[in-house]
């Protein structure tokens, strides 16, 4: 797949939006328009700052369920990403988090979103919310039964996690591409904030081939010209936010000096 399919760049900067706690979840606040205007104010940041494209996804939702959401917090994800599409031209995808891909699917298709990020496509995963298991073929075969699109950017030995089938990144990236029918692949390190090892990431672009690669968590300022050099896009949250705090609101001033560095980086790469 080509990324300038959905981006104006073959490596694009994405960055997330955290929305606050949806209706059903454990810190819900009672305010869907809070959660409306938090990430309205995030996107905008994300966009003003120079991003390629941004995810939405229920972050502050946690602890998650394993595989499927509430209806209440599908409903609450499709409002949102409307009225990010009506205040942002840039690219938007879904993570429904942890796992719920099908919802994912649906409301991307449904709101005419461009991508999802899958936690887990393919393989089997130990994680905080139990085993969970990819449904490369369920979900692919939904996808066509709803004539949709929509790519699917899917995590390779997804951070918070412990493979149940195999750890050796290269099968597991043969698998999630060749067998699971990814677009896209990620590469994470261990939890939210933490970077891949470079080795990691050269391996996975050795293995996808055509097939781009993605770095999925802790990318910062200092890393990232040197992930820009050797992956085909990162994806990007934490670093973003004021003080480089999670729980903090995207910093329109972190996101600028984030994209300067990297735009340096592609430049550089074309001479």
């Amino acid at each position: 797949m080509d990324l300038k399919q959905i981006f104006k760049t073959q490596t694009p900067i994405i960055g997330v939006v955290h929305l606050l706690p949806l209706p059903t979840s454990p810190r819900w606040g009672g305010s869907l328009q809070a959660v409306l205007d938090r990430a309205e104010q995030e996107a905008t940041a994300l966009a003003s700052g120079g991003v390629d494209g941004i995810i939405v996804e229920n972050f502050f939702d946690a602890p998650f369920p394993k595989d499927q959401v509430d209806p209440a917090v599908v409903s609450a994800m499709t409002i949102a990403v409307q009225r990010l599409q009506n205040l942002v031209t840039l690219p938007i995808g879904l993570n429904v988090l942890r796992n719920d891909a099908r919802s994912a699917i649906a409301i991307a298709t449904c709101t005419q979103a461009q991508f999802v990020r899958v936690n887990v496509w393919s393989g089997a995963m130990v994680t905080d919310q139990g085993i969970i298991e990819g449904r490369a073929h369920e979900l692919m075969r939904y996808r066509r039964e709803l004539g949709s699109e929509v790519k699917i950017f899917a995590d390779v030995l997804v951070k918070h996690a412990q493979p149940l089938s195999t750890s050796d990144l290269t099968t597991a990236i043969h698998d999630t591409i060749d067998r699971g029918l990814a677009d896209a692949v990620i590469i994470s390190g261990s939890a939210t904030g933490y970077p891949p090892d470079v080795d990691q990431i050269k391996l996975a672009k050795a293995a996808a081939g055509d097939t781009p690669v993605l770095v999925g968590s802790g990318a910062d300022w200092e890393n990232a010209a040197q992930f820009i050099k050797i992956s085909d896009g990162i994806i990007v949250s934490s670093s973003l936010k004021r003080q480089g705090k999670r729980d903090n609101a995207i910093d329109p001033n972190r996101v600028s000096r984030f994209v300067e560095m990297a735009q340096q980086q592609k430049e550089a790469l074309v001479r």
